[in-house]
């Protein structure tokens, strides 16, 4: 940009470019030696950034600030409570054998426990179960389900997990020969983790894995009270 100069001696008014600043020379008009100024350079003004809005509410701008995730600790109640109620179902799976005992004479594997109180008792012990593994294993990323959506949620898991059950204890009369343990490990068993797996993926939305973890808290409680009944775990 040229630089406007200014003679000491008469005054005249004239530019020169900018590769002359610094420089001395005469002034065109009386020959006087000029030096040429060197423009000051503009002052860089850094402004601070703006503080983070948490909310649009009476500002007219859009949130900036982070969410801060809050990850609710299970109270000291809710610990009581779960293990007074798992302790009560594996009172009451001990005490079915006596109160419906097996027909006399029977093979060992039968019992006189009617299904309708087995298929009820699979159900009642699975909303418990679903709600209490969604707590352990959800995605801390996503929103939890509360409120009637969780139950709604939760109701439908498991009955479907009831659902696997029965039909588990059907499968012996579906066949006419005895299943083997190979078969039971490698045919039925995936089937119904995977069943079950994809009933939790649906319901609330978890990692495969997760959902598989989720399932497994159900079978292992419900194999332990089979067990307790005097029934087999599987």
């Amino acid at each position: 940009m040229p630089i406007p100069v200014v003679c000491p001696g008469c005054k005249a008014r004239f530019s020169v470019s900018d590769q002359f600043a610094g420089r001395t020379g005469p002034c065109p008009k009386c020959k006087q030696p000029i030096k040429v100024p060197t423009p000051a350079a503009k002052a860089v003004v850094i402004h601070e950034p703006e503080a983070p809005v948490a909310s649009s509410v009476g500002t007219g701008k859009a949130p900036t600030a982070p969410i801060k995730r809050r990850n609710k600790a299970v109270s000291t109640r809710a610990f009581l409570l779960t293990a007074a109620g798992a302790i009560a179902c594996m009172g009451i799976a001990a005490l079915l054998p006596v109160i419906y005992p097996p027909p006399t004479g029977a093979a060992a594997p039968q019992t006189g426990i009617p299904p309708w109180l087995l298929l009820l008792g699979a159900f009642a012990v699975a909303v418990p179960t679903v709600l209490l593994g969604y707590a352990a294993v959800r995605n801390r990323e996503l929103e939890p389900y509360t409120g009637r959506p969780l139950l709604t949620r939760a109701l439908a898991c498991a009955a479907v997990y009831a659902a696997l059950w029965a039909m588990r204890g059907s499968i012996p009369m579906w066949t006419e020969w005895q299943l083997t343990d190979m078969y039971e490990w490698f045919v039925i068993g995936p089937l119904f983790v995977a069943a079950g797996s994809l009933a939790a993926l649906a319901a609330f939305d978890l990692e495969p894995g997760n959902a598989a973890v989720h399932f497994s808290f159900y079978v292992l409680f419900t194999s332990l009270l089979r067990w307790l009944a005097g029934l087999s775990p599987l």
